[in-house]
């Protein structure tokens, strides 16, 4: 459980969760995001100056491992993006359409979007987890 590979590939995937979202939904992405925002989800959303970095480290730490556990016991080796793209299918569009049918969160396009990216991004997690996992591999 706590290879080297195991845990340089877990690392991998905290940084691009952790940086790559920041850098997309807090400074590419936001203006969409903002205008796909429904009163009541804009009214849920912490500010800025009421974020908990560490809460939101902690949680991509815990999808860093989770993704990194599952690629090294369960994933074709070399497909990478392939495993996270699949993993984004189940956060962005599972989860995504399933919020949209229990909270007022955003619009059916915001979600969709959102579903989209997250394809992408966690395919480049899953990217980045199998590339430094298959690196050092024991």
């Amino acid at each position: 459980m706590f290879t080297k590979s195991n845990l340089l590939g877990t690392l991998a995937g905290f940084v691009v969760l952790f940086l790559g979202g920041w850098v997309f939904y807090d400074m590419l992405a936001a203006d969409f995001y903002a205008s796909h925002t429904t009163a009541a989800g804009a009214a849920a959303m912490r500010g800025e100056e009421t974020m908990n970095l560490l809460y939101i480290a902690i949680g991509c730490l815990v999808q860093a491992c989770i993704m990194q556990s599952i690629y090294s016991k369960l994933a074709e080796k070399g497909n990478g993006f392939k495993f996270g793209a699949y993993f984004g299918v189940f956060v962005g569009l599972g989860i995504g359409v399933l919020n949209f049918g229990v909270m007022d969160l955003m619009d059916m396009t915001g979600h969709l979007v959102d579903a989209v990216w997250s394809i992408v991004f966690y395919g480049i997690t899953g990217l980045a987890i199998a590339t430094v996992s298959n690196k050092f591999a024991d």
